[in-house]
């Protein structure tokens, strides 16, 4: 299938002595993870004397094979580099499940199964649901890995760059933007043309390729189905795509 290239946009650089990388919707995926993170360290180098920070815009658990590494891999991640996470709804529903919020049948329609199998629970324990369940996932689930989603903020503002899991709210001003709809937000977003002061970076909403408009970068290319993990980069030169290795893709 082929997909018409977008047009090149001019993004504001990074903040002075910066750079920033951003990366799309995990869910799961720990292979493409991690050849994501050997683009940015390619990209890194030669680089000289500036900061980074790697920010993930969540969804690193549900509907993939391997949530449990994705979290792992970003804790060890996080003791080497500047590591932030954004706040996404699939997050909130692992929350919520082992808090007794959210029954497991409306996690399960949007891959909470996966997650579960991911931390060892036996199949047909999941397949059953119910109080035993519920029980089993709260000791397979590790604190750490709790305490870590929990350092996820609901949007991190950088320089001339908001980036937030779905999007933001039209015309409500950014400390003002409710956690409903930083990870759950779609069409009033998307089809909005509003100048929010700021380049928003999200993801949340698949796309066949990254999607760089006047307002708005959406990385979120589907990971656990397309293999392609987006990767952004925003330097002196602006914002662009770090390009997937050739070797990378052969999965």
């Amino acid at each position: 299938m082929l997909f018409r290239r977008q047009k090149p946009r001019s993004y504001a650089p990074a903040p002075e002595g910066w750079v920033l990388y951003a990366v799309g919707d995990v869910h799961g995926r720990l292979d493409c993870l991690r050849q994501a993170q050997r683009r940015i360290d390619r990209d890194r180098q030669g680089r000289g004397a500036v900061r980074s920070i790697e920010i993930y815009l969540g969804d690193l658990v549900d509907r993939g094979p391997d949530s449990r590494g994705v979290i792992d891999c970003l804790i060890e991640r996080s003791q080497e580099r500047a590591v932030a996470l954004a706040k996404a709804n699939h997050e909130l529903l692992l929350e919520g499940y082992l808090d007794g919020q959210i029954p497991f049948e409306q996690w399960r329609a949007l891959g909470g199964a996966e997650t579960l199998l991911s931390y060892g629970l036996a199949p047909l324990t999941v397949r059953h649901g119910g109080a035993a369940l519920l029980e089993q996932a709260r000791l397979a689930v590790p604190r750490h890995h709790l305490d870590f989603l929990a350092t996820a903020k609901p949007f991190i503002q950088l320089g001339s760059y908001v980036f937030v899991h779905a999007g933001l709210r039209p015309g409500i001003a950014l400390d003002k933007q409710t956690l409903d709809d930083l990870a759950w937000i779609r069409e009033d977003f998307l089809g909005s043309q509003a100048d929010f002061g700021f380049t928003v970076v999200h993801g949340h909403t698949p796309v066949a390729a990254a999607e760089f408009r006047a307002n708005r970068i959406n990385l979120d290319t589907g990971a656990y189905l397309t293999n392609t993990l987006s990767t952004l980069v925003i330097d002196e030169a602006g914002a662009r795509l770090i390009e997937q290795d050739p070797a990378d893709a052969e999965i």
